[in-house]
């Protein structure tokens, strides 16, 4: 098959004319504008704090459910909000253990508050607050703290 160099400079002309689409700048979900939202974040951490809230009994229901549950929401108006107003996430769960050596197996009703901050000082002892706060209303031993570096973007 023999082909016309006329034929073959046509191809070449018209492949230039081939439209290209324009490039597009990437579609972003993030907010900027102030500290609660920054555009990218530099030094910031997942915490979370897990709060013992009433124990499950062996019929699995919480004694004193209504009285536990005011007594959580009037902490977490007093005590955390006012240290993280720009948010939090509240996880209702169960933990369970078994003491070594006791057949019987523990089982506690649970709240977990996730924050995600900026790693500073002020937040840390924010942090510290809130767990010391309801040890000394409780009289619970320990607030679990879990903190680990977080990308976060607005």
């Amino acid at each position: 098959m023999k082909f016309s160099a006329a034929l073959i400079l046509s191809v070449l002309l018209l492949s230039g004319c081939v439209a290209t689409p324009p490039a597009t700048k990437p579609v972003s979900s993030t907010l900027a504008g102030d500290a609660a939202h920054p555009a990218t974040t530099t030094n910031w951490v997942r915490t979370e704090l897990y709060f013992g809230v009433g124990v499950v009994s062996d019929a699995g229901e919480e004694a004193d459910a209504a009285a536990n549950a005011k007594r959580w929401h009037d902490f977490l108006d007093r005590e955390v909000t006012p240290r993280f107003p720009d948010g939090l996430s509240v996880f209702d769960v169960y933990g369970q253990w078994r003491t070594q050596g006791q057949a019987h197996i523990e089982r506690l009703h649970s709240k977990v508050i996730m924050l995600l901050h900026a790693d500073t000082p002020k937040q840390r002892a924010d942090i510290d607050a809130i767990r010391a706060a309801w040890k000394k209303e409780t009289g619970d031993l320990s607030v679990l703290r879990v903190t680990q570096p977080a990308d976060v973007s607005f």
